[in-house]
């Protein structure tokens, strides 16, 4: 277990304990409403029976909708306590799940082409090289199967409204690959005046455009689809050094949709 991994598992105990936004398990979905949160755009399609990797998706969201759908659900989480909120999930929609505790780094526990998809919830920043989630994904999905993940924007990652100058957002981080980055939780994550010690900080690592294109592409993945992950609310006329006026001039994150096709030569 390397530092990273130690920091990450003492991170996410600490907001497991604080009911932050992202250890809430979703209780209250059908199965429309599965669909619109895990899929907005359609591009899953029909999930009924698919074999489903929820990649560090613990926390009872993401593998509650995909089983609310007919899918066989694997959740691979590193935090017990997420995967906890996981089997709550499936208790209280009467559903079966699988979870297993491990790092993103490591999927040697899985079999080679497993799995039909592999969902990949907001955490690739939290380890120093990408390329080592990637290969491990490709590894257990299936050809043509479908890898779907969130990430930081590489070119603002640690960057928050509080960078406002009284002009704009000052970037203050070299664009280096691997760089560590450590900044101060947004209000909306947990709610400070119910907590008793101070949570560790994100610690997320700058992982560059080309890196993440160059390795899909190297590893059998095509990319179809990449935007800026809309899940804010971006407004121009907000007050500047606010969330809604930061993400109106910095998008902070991306959403990337892939299909492995190794078979595919790259010229």
């Amino acid at each position: 277990m390397d530092e990273s991994t130690r920091y990450n598992l003492k991170r996410w105990k600490a907001l497991v304990d604080s009911n932050a936004l992202f250890t809430r398990p979703a209780l209250s979905l059908d199965p429309a409403s599965a669909r619109e949160k895990l899929d907005p755009e359609s591009r899953l399609g029909d999930v009924a029976g698919k074999d489903v990797l929820c990649l560090a998706c613990g926390g009872g969201q993401q593998s509650a909708a995909f089983a609310l759908q007919g899918a066989n659900v694997t959740v691979f989480d590193l935090s017990p306590d997420q995967l906890q909120r996981d089997q709550e999930a499936a208790a209280h929609y009467g559903v079966e799940i699988q979870t297993r505790q491990g790092d993103m780094r490591d999927l040697s526990s899985f079999e080679e082409s497993s799995f039909d998809i592999v969902y990949h919830a907001y955490s690739l920043g939290f380890v120093p090289d990408a390329r080592a989630v990637f290969r491990q994904v490709a590894r257990v999905t299936r050809s043509g199967g479908l890898y779907h993940f969130k990430c930081a924007n590489p070119f603002v990652v640690g960057l928050t409204e509080r960078a406002w100058n009284g002009e704009g957002y000052s970037l203050k981080h070299a664009y280096v690959d691997g760089a560590e980055v450590t900044y101060e939780d947004q209000d909306w994550v947990y709610d400070r005046s119910k907590i008793d010690a101070k949570i560790p900080p994100p610690r997320e690592y700058r992982h560059t455009l080309s890196t993440l294109f160059s390795s899909l592409v190297e590893l059998g993945f095509v990319v179809l689809h990449i935007s800026d992950y809309s899940d804010f609310y971006p407004d121009p006329k907000a007050e500047p050094g606010t969330w809604d006026h930061f993400v109106s001039i910095a998008p902070p994150w991306l959403s990337f949709w892939t299909s492995y096709r190794p078979n595919i030569k790259q010229s």
